[in-house]
């Protein structure tokens, strides 16, 4: 028979919970099981932010050998818009892209970039994203539970679409029934041009031009296209009038738990994913052109600086700074130049 000494017995006890401390240890769990998180928008699985998410993901999942394992959920999978804004907030949801407008509902600095006719062109837009105006944003939106990537991704410039004629000038919008989102600015924007704005979800814009209860309506090309506003409308107008992205969005509950080295992984790849897909957006608009013009709809440009000058002699800008204060205005004027 085995005879075992006390001092064996302890050493080999020893042993066992040194064993145990081991397999409940970080490094070992973290091998055991993966950090799995959820990434939810509301694009369709082929929209440039989704493909370019997806080439992201499967860096951050080779980079991290597979310990970070992140599942993306595209075209409302889990609820809308508002939905997973809530998610975000409570930690249920753990990533997802928010345009500003609706952000903007939370977060009224948000839709600080949407200002009528502020931005006329893509180095306005990136310069300011990029720079102070981006830094002011990501700030208020820290406030609210959420943590902001640094990179903003585009959803383009907004462009107006009409049954009835071009508009090449503001007289051009007076008295226009155009069909614009739920959002405040939107309305008071088309209103101060003397047009009739109606507000109509996007699901209902479709019917509401097909029966003439809006003449036309504004949103970019992609949307042009994939809604097939060109079934409906004859022309569509280069105003450029308002410039929307999406911001890249942690749930701020789940962001303190993630490991600082996942953390810097998820950082690089999302924005350099970002940067990637506002060229795609440049090249994709020109190819939504053809598309459309392929499809009977007859494009004329615009000159910014006469909407804007109109714009300027309304109360719209004044309106405007009330609403943003005077720090949110002396930052967008930075790089939009003085717009009122």
């Amino acid at each position: 028979m085995l005879k075992v000494s006390r001092r064996s017995l302890l050493k080999s006890a020893a042993g066992f919970v040194a064993a145990g401390s081991l397999l409940k240890s970080p490094a070992v769990l973290a091998q055991a099981a993966p950090l799995k998180l959820k990434f939810g928008n509301d694009l369709p699985a082929t929209h440039t932010v989704n493909v370019r998410l997806k080439e992201a993901l499967e860096a951050i999942d080779a980079e991290t050998k597979g310990q970070l394992a992140i599942s993306l959920f595209p075209n409302n999978q889990l609820g809308s818009d508002t939905d997973m804004m809530s998610q975000l907030r409570s930690g249920a949801l753990e990533l997802a892209t928010m345009p500003s407008t609706v952000l903007s509902t939370l977060i009224p600095a948000a839709s600080l970039t949407g200002v009528g006719f502020a931005f006329t062109s893509y180095d306005k837009v990136w310069a300011a994203m990029d720079g102070d105006v981006g830094k002011f944003i990501r700030t208020a939106i820290e406030k609210v539970g959420l943590v902001p990537f640094e990179a903003m991704w585009d959803n383009g410039f907004r462009q107006i679409t009409s049954s009835t004629h071009p508009i090449s000038s503001p007289d051009d919008l007076k008295n226009f029934k155009i069909r614009v989102p739920v959002v405040p600015l939107w309305v008071a924007l088309f209103s101060a041009f003397g047009a009739a704005p109606v507000s109509i979800p996007l699901n209902e814009a479709y019917s509401a031009l097909q029966t003439k209860i809006a003449d036309g309506q504004e949103n970019p090309l992609a949307l042009i296209e994939s809604a097939k506003f060109y079934e409906v409308q004859k022309y569509c107008s280069l105003t450029n009038h308002s410039w929307d992205g999406f911001w890249l969005l942690s749930s701020a509950r789940i962001w303190k738990t993630v490991p600082k080295d996942l953390q810097e992984v998820m950082q690089k790849h999302f924005n350099a994913a970002a940067k990637k897909q506002r060229d795609d957006i440049v090249q994709a608009n020109a190819e939504y052109r053809k598309n459309l013009e392929s499809k009977g709809l007859t494009f004329n440009p615009t000159k910014a600086e006469d909407f804007q000058a109109a714009l300027a002699k309304t109360s719209f800008y004044k309106d405007a700074k009330a609403k943003f204060g005077d720090e949110a205005w002396t930052l967008l004027q930075k790089y939009a130049g003085n717009i009122g």
